[in-house]
Order: C-alpha cells, then sequence, then structure tokens
C-alpha cells in the first residue's frame, strides 16, 4: 500500500486527522519508565484516535547505544495499519543521502519522512526513489527564524513557494507532501490553494502558538482531509504522573474531535 493509501485509510477508520509526535525527553519523562515504555504507553493509549505518528529522531539520539535500538522498537509498535513519519529532516549529497533512506525505510521501517530541501534535487530524489513511501519536504516551517530564508523574494515570490514548485515538480509518484506550520496559516492557505490534492504535515499548534481553527480551516482540502495536525507536548506530557498515558488520551481526543468539529467530520 502506498504511503496516500495508508494515511487515508488510517485517518478514515480513526476519523482522525490528529498526528502524535513522540519526542520523549528523559527530563520529561515520569520516573520509572524508560524511553520505550514511555512511547509504548502512548501509543496503546492513542492509536485509535491518530492519523499517523511522528517520532522525533533528535529525542531518541540523546539516548547513545540504546538510540537506534530503542527508535526501531517504538517504531515497530505502532500498529501496521496507522503510518510512521520518521522527523529527521535528512538532506545530504547523493550518495549520502541514499543511505539515509536506506536507514529510514529498509532499516527503521517508516513509512515516510521529513527532508530538507537546501541542498536540491539530487538530495531528495533517493527518499522519492522509494515509490510507496512518503516524503515531506520542509517548506514553510513554524519556527521564530523560519523567516530568515523562507519569506526571501527570488523571481519575484517568497522563497517557500519556490520550494514547493521544484519539490513537487521531482515527484512523479504522487508521494511528497510538505511540511507547513501552524504558525504561519496565510501561507498555509496559500500552500493548500495552490496545491490542492497534497498531503500537508503541520506542525506548531499548542506549544507553539498555532491556533487549532486557522490550522484546520487554511490546511484542509476541500473534503476536509489531507491535513495532518502534528501535537507533541500538548500531548504526551499533558501530565507528569504515573497517569500521563490517560491524560495523553483525553488531549488527543480532545484536539481530534476540535478537528472533527471545524472539518464536519
Amino acid at each position: 500500500m502506498k504511503f496516500k493509501q495508508k494515511l487515508l485509510s488510517a485517518a478514515r477508520q480513526n476519523r482522525s486527522w490528529l498526528c502524535i509526535g513522540l519526542d520523549p525527553d528523559p527530563e520529561k519523562i515520569p520516573q520509572g519508565y524508560d524511553t520505550l515504555d514511555f512511547c509504548r504507553r502512548i501509543i496503546d493509549k492513542t492509536h485509535d484516535l491518530v492519523c499517523a505518528y511522528k517520532p522525533n529522531v533528535a529525542f531518541f539520539e540523546t539516548l547513545g547505544g540504546d538510540a537506534w535500538p530503542t527508535l526501531k522498537g517504538v517504531i515497530d509498535y505502532i500498529p501496521d495499519g496507522i503510518p510512521v513519519i520518521l522527523d529527521a529532516k535528512r538532506g545530504d549529497i547523493g550518495n549520502t543521502a541514499s543511505a539515509y533512506a536506506r536507514s529510514v525505510f529498509d532499516i527503521l521501517g517508516a513509512d515516510a519522512v521529513t527532508v530538507n530541501p537546501y541542498m536540491g534535487r539530487d538530495s531528495v530524489q533517493p527518499f522519492l526513489d522509494y515509490s510507496d513511501r512518503g516524503v515531506f519536504v520542509l517548506c514553510r516551517t513554524s519556527n521564530p527564524g523560519s523567516s530568515d530564508f523562507q519569506l526571501l523574494t527570488c523571481e519575484g515570490r517568497p522563497l517557500y513557494r519556490i520550494v514547493a514548485e521544484k519539490a513537487l515538480g521531482w515527484s512523479h509518484s504522487g508521494n511528497l507532501g510538505l511540511v507547513v506550520g501552524a504558525t504561519q496559516p496565510g501561507e498555509l492557505g496559500i500552500i493548500r490553494q495552490l496545491y490542492p490534492d497534497i498531503p500537508l504535515l503541520i506542525p506548531g499548534i499548542g506549544s507553539q502558538g498555532g491556533d487549532l481553527a486557522e490550522t484546520v480551516r487554511n490546511g484542509a482540502d476541500p473534503r476536509g482531509e489531507m491535513a495532518i495536525i502534528n501535537s507533541s507536548r500538548q500531548i504526551i506530557y499533558a501530565s507528569s504522573g504515573n497517569d500521563f498515558a490517560v491524560a495523553a488520551r483525553q488531549s488527543a481526543i480532545n484536539i481530534r474531535d476540535e478537528i472533527a468539529k471545524i472539518t464536519g467530520g
């Protein structure tokens, strides 16, 4: 099954366009739980509420020698019908990108990955060559410094729009999506209007200040779909106590239901 089909299937079955970001910070995990157990408990309580999970590689890399076995253990634990989007932001010369693509897809078994397009097509192509997997290109990101480059005028347009146009021209299998932050609702709406059919991975609600209603209205396609609304800290750290998984479930229900109310789903 291709990524887009798997995404739609999970979203429709769970009636959800919520993606939970798995950013397991050892300093925030309740005492007595390791990273793998913490993530498993979050997954146990939320897998019927999401369209995808997004493990963030950086938080696993802080574990040192346990990093890859733990990340692989988390990915393997996620139910087969739910896509895994690996937040890795890879982007390097062709042969290095090929090694990264093999690591992400063949070794870790992720369904999709985030990539940085700054080095151009040959840094993204090895990921796109996996035609059944998803590739999310950074376009208009949610961080405060995003405007340093992404709003620069190039050929009469802001750079983020040129990134979107070029990146989508590289994909011939329909497996490319874009990362557009919730903190930029106007630009999000422009991208959705220009590209009505592609999946958009949208971080930035909650802790980063993005407004959920604006995000959904600007990011969803005409059917109220294809806007992958990511929430990480707001869900996985909803409680710092032993009830963290139960609290995560309630937070996920609240966000999922609010998304559905906005889209009429």
